[in-house]
């Protein structure tokens, strides 16, 4: 029996991909795996059994990834998952960086004139115009999930699309219209661009992307859309762009004090992929991730560990989180062929500073085989399925 401890409010769907085999609750004492949708886990005293956390979403900024690193906990997030649904709020955001459309709203809730609203209307609704985007230039910077579908709905409604993204994958690419204008350097966007809308990770690189610098170099009266991080975009540096009519509009979906109190800024509640369908995709891809980790020891999706698939086969399964130097494999199969114990399949992958093998083995891995893995120098955590 498998332990799922669920640190927010997780769809249902978890139930149903967790079975009979999860005991699955808040409450839970030393889980081997936690469910986190919101949660900042900074603080977190992370018990000794956890082996896995699954992030029902993309960022994973509130989850201490060195840490869990170095506990030998995999983290897992759900990339695409909410991707249609940040999608579809881009397509609100981009209208209303060009309408006064909330302050038409307002003037409706707010109207008290004798005038009949029906002829008071048409005499002041000029104030509330603005331009529309066919015929106009988008950057999109960074093409992956939710990307790629932005850029390409801007095709359909008959814009310019350049796209930029350093890191872009080989299945990522192929989501991506070949109408959308690649560029390799991302100050060929600034001036060419008539919107900029960011959907990148919040990274050392990308934190504070658009800045004193980068808004000088763009067209005046740039519309930019932050559905990405906050931090991505220098709060500062972008007020004062605005002030100066360098910005037209920012539409960002994280609200800051400061950000609230200015005039062309248009703020959601950090809504990008709360949908009904996204909150369900993400959770049951969360949930599909944890459930291969646990029973199966492969890894998909995770944030700080390799991707890491082997059909079953053997008797028992060894699975090695270690350190990515020299001579582990080394130092790992002799303990194996010691106790007369048959690799039948193996794999090993690295990221960064860390890596992971995965051994399928013709018998059983007794008590004392496990202490001699588990205590070689530079293992993390090892598990026998």
């Amino acid at each position: 029996m498998y332990k799922v401890k669920l640190l927010n409010n997780i769809s249902p769907i978890v139930n149903e991909v967790l079975d009979k085999d999860y005991e699955i609750s808040e409450d839970v004492n030393q889980p081997d795996a936690l469910f986190v949708r919101a949660s900042d886990l900074h603080e977190y005293n992370f018990d000794e059994s956890i082996k896995c956390i699954g992030r029902a979403g993309i960022g994973v900024n509130t989850i201490p990834l060195d840490k869990c690193s170095e506990k030998g906990i995999v983290v897992f997030n759900t990339p695409g998952g909410n991707a249609n649904g940040v999608k579809e709020i881009f397509l609100f955001g981009l209208m209303m960086s060009n309408r006064k459309l909330k302050e038409a709203m307002d003037w409706i809730d707010n109207y008290n004139e004798d005038l009949p609203i029906e002829v008071r209307m048409e005499k002041i609704k000029k104030q509330f115009a603005g331009p529309e985007v066919i015929g106009k230039t988008i950057g999109v910077i960074g093409t992956g999930n939710v990307g790629s579908l932005v850029a390409n709905i801007c095709l359909d409604l008959g814009m310019k699309v350049y796209g930029y993204d350093p890191y872009l994958s080989v299945d990522a690419a192929w989501k991506v219209s070949r109408h959308v204008k690649r560029v390799n350097d991302i100050n060929e966007l600034w001036d060419k661009c008539d919107y900029i809308t960011l959907h990148t990770p919040l990274t050392d690189e990308t934190r504070n992307m658009i800045n004193k610098d980068t808004l000088s170099k763009m067209k005046n009266n740039i519309r930019i859309i932050n559905y990405a991080r906050g931090e991505v975009v220098n709060e500062e540096d972008i007020i004062e762009a605005l002030n100066s009519n360098k910005v037209a509009c920012y539409v960002s979906d994280f609200p800051t004090k400061k950000l609230c109190a200015q005039p062309k800024v248009v703020l959601t509640p950090h809504l990008g992929g709360t949908t009904q369908e996204a909150e369900t995709n993400c959770a049951r891809m969360a949930a599909i991730e944890i459930d291969d980790y646990l029973r199966n020891g492969n890894i998909n999706n995770s944030v700080n560990f390799p991707r890491v698939k082997l059909e079953r086969s053997g008797v028992n399964r060894v699975c090695i989180i270690h350190k990515n130097i020299p001579g582990m494999l080394t130092n790992i199969l002799p303990i194996f062929s010691k106790d007369n114990i048959n690799i039948e399949n193996m794999t090993n992958k690295s990221k960064g500073e860390y890596a992971y093998s995965i051994f399928d083995v013709n018998d059983v891995v007794d008590d004392q085989a496990y202490d001699e893995l588990t205590n070689l120098e530079g293992v993390i955590k090892v598990r026998i399925i």
